[in-house]
């Protein structure tokens, strides 16, 4: 469920049994950040999952992410030693749910240290914008890593998972979209954002309210950049999966603009307007993100297909209309359990993902194994 371009799928339809136990770390990530997610909300569950309220946003962004992010760039890399990023990111998650948080935390650090290298490896064998945007993501993972084991909390580190996410996407978008051959003027419009971001990310150091407040103009600015340039305005008129993952896109950008609209007029202010901060951008822009380039990135790390299903579309309204009813009912109108049902609604969204993803590629993988063994037995050998 990688966010970056992925290498193409080797010729060998064996499913490397490596690779999905990484990943099935990444997901248990996902599930312990979920729940987590829930217990905040309120939810009624056992006492002894309590604390992962407190390593929710740690989870979900660098224990799950983080490691899928880290999984995809190893198989493009194609060495060995590339998978010791994911290896090393997964095993901090682990290592934080399992309650020793030094040990988690030196793992994330120490598995956005191999991403560094992994991005200077690519380097020595060409140099591109997109690839330098990612690096840079890298580098934000880097610093959140070390901020959160130097015991910086979440509510003052965010910026920088936010700036490892939002440049990683931006990066695989001009991978993707093939945006990386764009009239100069276009390219340079994008890179005064993107310093712009880094800026405001940086400065968030030492003065929050003024960092906060102009990472959230840039990201209002990259949003609008990536709502005309990107190819999904064209896409979106197509239908099946094409048309989905432009859906997926598109929410996703609007989604952006509304978080740095927000960053940039609330800053840092507490309470609900932290609350519209945090999930515009990390829910509505990354999840939507996630969730529209799966059926492209997930046979390339895994070879194994992932067809669209419309209940992918299912877990796509979930997720939005979720969202809309924790940000607009309970932050902005304050419904009673408005923030309790809108967030529920995209637990579920991201379960329902899950679920529609692994059945759809059973599905597929037994449908082709019949085809297969009808040839074999019309063409004996």
């Amino acid at each position: 469920m990688s966010i970056l371009l992925a290498a193409p799928a080797p010729k060998s339809r064996s499913i490397p049994r490596g690779r999905l136990a990484l990943l099935g770390i990444g997901g248990f990530a996902l599930l312990a950040g979920l729940t987590g997610a829930l217990v905040l909300l309120g939810v009624g569950l056992p006492s002894s999952v309590g604390r992962l309220a407190g390593l929710h946003g740690e989870l979900m962004t660098l224990g799950f992410l983080g490691t899928v992010v880290a999984l995809e760039r190893a198989v493009a890399l194609g060495q060995a030693w590339g998978y010791l990023a994911p290896a090393l990111s997964g095993a901090g998650a682990v290592g934080l749910i399992a309650g020793v948080p030094a040990v988690g935390g030196a793992g994330i650090l120490g598995g956005a240290l191999t991403l560094l290298a992994i991005y200077a490896a690519f380097a020595r064998r060409e140099r591109s914008l997109q690839l330098g945007v990612q690096a840079a993501g890298a580098g934000a993972w880097v610093g959140a890593a070390a901020l959160l084991l130097a015991g910086v909390p979440v509510a003052s580190a965010y910026p920088w998972l936010a700036a490892f996410l939002v440049t990683t996407v931006i990066g695989e978008r001009l991978d993707l979209a093939r945006l990386g051959g764009l009239a100069t003027r276009a390219r340079r419009q994008l890179i005064v954002a993107l310093w712009l971001f880094a800026l405001g990310i940086a400065v968030a150091l030492v003065e929050p309210e003024a960092g906060t407040r102009t990472a959230g103009v840039a990201m209002l600015a990259i949003a609008v950049w990536l709502a005309r340039h990107d190819l999904a305005r064209r896409t979106v008129r197509m239908g099946g999966v094409t048309r989905y993952i432009a859906v997926c896109l598109l929410a996703g950008y609007a989604w952006l603009a509304v978080a740095g609209a927000a960053w940039a007029l609330t800053g840092t202010a507490p309470g609900s307007a932290y609350d519209i901060r945090l999930h515009t951008l990390f829910l509505g822009f990354i999840v939507s993100m996630v969730f529209g380039h799966a059926p492209v990135i997930v046979p390339s790390v895994l070879r194994v297909p992932l067809p669209y299903w419309r209940g992918n579309d299912l877990a796509l309204a979930l997720l939005h209309a979720g969202l809309l009813v924790r940000i607009v009912g309970g932050d902005i109108l304050g419904v009673p359990n408005g923030l309790l049902v809108g967030g529920v609604l995209n637990v579920l969204a991201m379960l329902a993902f899950v679920a529609v993803s692994f059945a759809s590629s059973v599905v597929e993988l037994r449908r082709r194994t019949a085809i297969a063994a009808r040839r074999a037995a019309a063409n004996p050998s």
